[in-house]
């Protein structure tokens, strides 16, 4: 039995590293072709760079392209991200407190449309928002298309349903008592939940924070419904999209764009993955 069981680990442990070197080969060949020219890439792309210094050449042109203006796609996907990961998770917290601890049919019909959310597929309601929001537009006067709040707005709507069905699953598990006992105390309810509901909500503010940022800094499809291609305002994934043109497609620099773009998230990850692991698990005890 022993020696079976034995042999069972082995075949688990070989086949999760085979899995693992699987889900880190499209990683490794965009390391290795963001080092190369374009040429050297069609050559052979599976194959080590001749310079490695070649990375900092692309960094630089990419950088100093006026047509791709990368800097302000950067700063346009930080203030979008940063915005919409905010009121997302403050928000879906509020929402999902208030749920929680208002136990009437109404706050269960109002949960059930959050979950509603999360089973209706973005590319049934993309088009419906963009005529939304022209129709905004329109009668109000308020402009959603090619703007950072349009963005920013479409973000919370999309982002909230998975965010408040976590916090609603992690905040059962928060005791009643310690409301009461505040309540009792003098606090009100602003001071509830921002003095003791948010400091305890820290793993799954995290994990919320994290899934929700890989989406938006790696979205491409509403961003280019809202912003549009070749706009003003661009995030990093529509000027990615710049270097591929209808018949030339610069592979060095979208290779090195697209190293540059997951950095950031990819260190955010590594740092926040126990928090997203005891978030989740939290998540799901109720």
């Amino acid at each position: 039995m022993k020696t079976k069981k034995t042999i069972t680990t082995i075949f688990l442990q070989i086949i999760t590293i085979a899995f693992f070197l699987l889900t880190l080969f499209p990683f490794f060949i965009v390391v290795i072709n963001s080092a190369k020219a374009s040429l050297e890439i069609i050559t052979d792309p599976i194959a080590f760079p001749t310079h490695w210094g070649q990375i900092f050449t692309n960094i630089k042109t990419i950088w100093s392209s006026p047509s791709i203006r990368y800097a302000s796609s950067v700063y346009a996907s930080v203030l979008i991200t940063v915005l919409s990961l905010i009121s997302i998770a403050v928000f879906s917290a509020m929402a999902a407190w208030v749920l929680v601890r208002t136990k009437t049919r109404t706050s269960t019909f109002v949960f059930l449309l959050f979950i509603c959310g999360l089973i209706i597929p973005f590319q049934v309601v993309m088009f419906p928002l963009v005529a939304l929001f022209r129709i905004i537009n329109e009668t109000i006067g308020i402009s959603m298309l090619r703007t950072y709040h349009g963005m920013i707005f479409a973000y919370i709507g999309f982002g909230s349903p998975l965010a408040v069905f976590m916090f609603h699953g992690f905040i059962k598990s928060i005791p009643a008592e310690l409301e009461e006992a505040a309540l009792i105390d003098g606090c009100s309810k602003p001071q509830i939940f921002f003095r003791i509901i948010m400091p305890i909500l820290k793993p799954i503010f995290v994990t919320i924070c994290i899934l929700n940022a890989i989406w938006i800094w790696n979205d491409f499809l509403l961003p280019s419904l809202v912003l549009g291609v070749g706009q003003e305002i661009q995030t990093i994934p529509l000027a990615i999209r710049a270097f591929a043109g209808s018949f030339v497609k610069k592979w060095d620099l979208i290779m090195t764009a697209v190293l540059m773009a997951a950095f950031p998230i990819v260190v955010g990850f590594i740092a926040g993955q126990k928090h997203i692991i005891k978030g989740m698990v939290a998540g799901s005890i109720k």
